[in-house]
């Protein structure tokens, strides 16, 4: 879906529009014109639930897990409309694809995936001002964090499984809900809401920056734990998960050229020139995120880190993973080289990865036991072990097979 708005002029939310446009060109003001979008359709549906009630809400969660042609009624405009903008497949949509699903995150061993890919996406996302003080305003963070973390690790797990994303299926349905989630958020606070300084709460830009958060910021966190991907890869991920920025309303211009890390990369340099320094709101969530984080893989059976030793590894991935001077405006605490098991834990996870994809037999299993779900053992991820061991990297490195 491709948002259609009149140019507005630059908001103080733009840092310093000359210098992207320097170094983007006229998409540095494309972007500009999508700081006070939202997602039409999802808004309309959100103001219909709102007007109809239950009979339109019931229309919608058959239409999203039968289809349009399956209702009885003619549903209300916006939720036929809806409905109808998603069954419209892309062209560039490879079939085969969504039934395989996302074998890249699938390759990943789940518990990784956990502490390093959702915990980095969701720090991402805090890193927006607009969105930060926008949740900083539903609750306290330490009270939300636990909720909100495992609220994106569900979704996450059901969108990339095999057929996640055929109508009808849990991660579609999933998909759908985060978008009118969104919508929903912006129509409550839109009421209150400055929108000259910072924009559109969770808007264009902050969907795509979250949408960042779960392909390159999350793949930048693997990489710091020794979960590298190859370009072909890379290619792969970002073909599947621009499918998903299509469920989820993103502006097709903001998706659909990026095909690898650099391009995702260009975007992110794009968004940046339009973002603020995170704020106090962002560094109390990423801190109340940290802590739930590390709170609940301590208490995991198997696990023997305490849950300090699993915040000082989770600070250390988000360290590098985002780098010195966002980390610093995120609150991330810098961890001594001395005392970072980062090399040590890369070194040990490249050597699973290598025997866990060394077969087509092997990494079949090993997304075999993804598909199953969690089973960290950090034990086994932290500490060296021998030849015989890594003839098993995939069941005993990483804690549990790749994916």
């Amino acid at each position: 879906m491709t948002a259609h708005h009149s140019f507005r002029k630059a908001p103080e939310r733009v840092v310093d529009l000359e210098a992207a446009r320097r170094r983007h060109g006229a998409q540095a003001d494309r972007v500009v014109t999508l700081l006070t979008a939202g997602d039409p359709l999802a808004d309309a549906v959100v103001a219909e639930l709102d007007l109809y009630g239950p009979q339109a809400r019931r229309a919608l969660d058959l239409g999203l897990r039968n289809g349009l042609a399956s209702l009885d009624e003619q549903p209300p405009t916006a939720v036929a409309a809806l409905l109808k903008q998603l069954e419209a497949t892309p062209s560039w949509v490879d079939p085969l694809m969504l039934h395989r699903g996302d074998v890249v995150s699938l390759s990943v061993p789940p518990m990784w995936f956990g502490l390093c890919a959702i915990t980095s996406a969701l720090s991402h996302t805090y890193a927006s001002p607009a969105t930060a003080r926008l949740l900083a305003r539903t609750g306290r963070p330490t009270d939300m964090a636990a909720r909100r973390l495992a609220e994106a690790a569900v979704w996450a797990r059901q969108t990339i499984r095999p057929g996640a994303l055929l109508r009808g299926r849990p991660g579609y349905v999933a998909t759908v809900e985060v978008r009118l989630h969104h919508a929903r958020m912006r129509a409550t606070s839109l009421t209150d809401w400055d929108m000259g300084a910072p924009g559109l709460p969770i808007g264009q830009l902050d969907m795509a920056r979250s949408w960042l958060g779960f392909t390159l910021s999350a793949f930048q966190a693997l990489a710091t734990v020794g979960i590298d991907i190859s370009p072909d890869e890379e290619r792969h991920l970002y073909q599947y998960w621009s499918y998903v920025a299509h469920l989820l309303g993103l502006d097709d211009s903001l998706h659909q050229d990026v095909a690898d890390h650099v391009g995702a990369r260009r975007l992110q340099d794009l968004l940046d020139a339009t973002t603020p320094a995170p704020d106090e709101n962002s560094t109390a969530l990423t801190a109340a995120l940290v802590d739930a984080q590390a709170r609940a893989m301590a208490g995991v059976p198997g696990t023997d880190l305490s849950e300090a030793q699993l915040r000082h590894l989770i600070h250390s991935v988000l360290q590098r993973a985002f780098g010195e001077e966002w980390g610093d405006r995120l609150g991330i605490p810098g961890v001594p080289a001395a005392t970072c098991l980062l090399p040590l834990i890369g070194r040990l996870n490249r050597e699973a990865r290598y025997w866990q994809t060394y077969s087509p037999t092997s990494a079949a299993e090993a997304r075999r036991r993804a598909l199953e779900g969690p089973g960290p053992q950090l034990k086994a991820a932290a500490h060296p072990c021998g030849a015989s061991c890594r003839r098993h990297a995939g069941a005993h490195l990483s804690g549990v097979s790749a994916a």
